[in-house]
């Protein structure tokens, strides 16, 4: 697997709801989407369509914070129970994921796979998952990026 573009992206800030789960027992993160989707498009200083899954503040006994939300111009009225992520510019590579959603762990580790044998440096930093518009929440069809942060 290879990654469709490594580029520069700009830093960016997330409304979202967040949860903390261990990297192998990530099963409550559909839930976690069925909570938030109701936020979509009400979310004030909402900017654009594209929804955010992002995987953040890992550790090494495989524990990581994943927030599900929007992008947003403020996070000063945000309703209560979301919280805001600035996600700072970084070099990522970028993958699609055009299968499934429910298939989405093995582009995941096609690109975690990728990273080892490029020789290429992860960072620590947020991976992200961006669900653009032609993304089909109902059927879980229509594609998927995801951003592994790599060295510069």
């Amino acid at each position: 697997m290879e990654p469709q573009l490594i580029e520069e992206r700009k830093s960016f800030l997330l409304a979202g709801l967040s949860e903390r789960y261990n990297n192998q027992a990530v099963e409550g993160i559909p839930a976690q989407w069925q909570r938030f989707v109701p936020y979509i498009a009400k979310v004030p200083g909402q900017v654009g369509w594209t929804t955010y899954g992002v995987c953040f503040n890992m550790d090494t006994a495989g524990n990581m914070d994943y927030m599900c939300g929007v992008e947003v111009s403020t996070s000063s009225a945000l309703p209560e129970g979301l919280s805001e992520l600035r996600v700072a510019e970084q070099l990522y590579a970028v993958f699609f994921h055009r299968d499934h959603i429910s298939k989405i762990r093995d582009t995941w580790d096609g690109a975690f796979l990728w990273v080892r044998m490029s020789g290429r440096k992860l960072v620590k930093a947020p991976q992200v998952e961006a669900y653009g518009e032609g993304f089909n929440a109902q059927t879980g069809n229509g594609g998927v990026e995801i951003w592994i942060p790599v060295e510069r």
